[in-house]
């Protein structure tokens, strides 16, 4: 019984050993001016490896930074695994990932697509380049993570939603977004202007890697189905993730081994 005990421990030691390296910094906006924190994860042999892709992701409404590697906890063996980075920054209560009209306090579309970039690139043994970039996220993250990559496609090489609001003008009510663009119905123009829909114009065939994933009992599901139809109809290349499950960490525990291994063979085919 104790040389199992022991062989056991042993292993179990073995294990432990190939972790990701999980750490919190601070990063400055200078268009908020304020620190904003941020989640980096690296592979455990970080150190011995040379310039590493990075995987951008975005939390929730209500979220912060914290969120995926607390509520997902397991999924940063990931890094490990594909052998790049994970950055999960904070990107406020409400903000959607806009750089929103009304309030100076929410510019994250600038945060997150270029400051934050360049604080990484600066830090970090990054591939500096759009094809050493993706970014994705859940929910609102998930709005954010294709919002970001359709307006910035010279930074991002490919991005992917999960249960995201890909479509906000169905919701007017909802999630706080009124505070971040005024109400729909004193701001249609603007309510059109900022949903991911309608940001379809920007793309063209295969100038982006996109995967999109949702689950049958999302109350976005139909918005999500929608954007299927709609990159279909434009001849978008995309992968397109549906299966039950509801709007839950259960789904995306899930979800973001799919996202994240698509995102590792984009890395790998735009390397060759």
């Amino acid at each position: 019984m104790k040389r199992i005990i022991v062989i056991f421990i042993t292993l179990l030691t073995f294990i432990s050993v190939n972790a990701a390296i999980v750490d919190t910094i601070q990063v400055y906006s200078k268009t908020m001016q304020k620190n904003i924190p941020v989640v980096v994860i690296r592979p455990d042999n970080y150190n011995s490896l040379k310039a590493l892709p990075v995987v951008y992701m975005l939390h929730g409404y209500s979220g912060n930074h914290q969120d995926w590697v607390k509520k997902a906890g397991g999924f940063e063996i990931a890094a490990d695994q594909h052998s790049l980075m994970i950055v999960c920054p904070d990107g406020g209560f409400n903000s959607w990932y806009w750089d929103s009209p009304v309030n100076p306090g929410s510019q994250y579309e600038t945060f997150v697509s270029d400051e934050l970039i360049k604080a990484i690139d600066s830090k970090y043994k990054t591939i500096k380049g759009r094809e050493g970039r993706g970014i994705t996220g859940l929910s609102m993250g998930g709005h954010g993570g294709l919002y970001l990559a359709f307006r910035h496609q010279d930074v991002f090489g490919v991005a992917g939603s999960m249960s995201g609001g890909v479509d906000i003008r169905p919701f007017p009510n909802n999630w706080d977004m009124a505070k971040q663009l005024g109400t729909y119905a004193e701001q249609p123009e603007r309510w059109e202007k900022y949903t991911v829909i309608n940001q379809l114009h920007l793309l063209t065939p295969n100038s982006l890697a996109i995967i999109i994933d949702c689950g049958t009992e999302d109350f976005f599901y139909n918005v999500n189905e929608n954007l299927h139809q709609q990159l279909l109809y434009r001849n978008i290349p995309h992968d397109y993730i549906v299966r039950p499950g509801a709007h839950n960490w259960t789904y995306w525990k899930n979800a973001v081994k799919f996202q994240l291994l698509f995102m590792k063979n984009y890395f790998e085919s735009a390397r060759k």
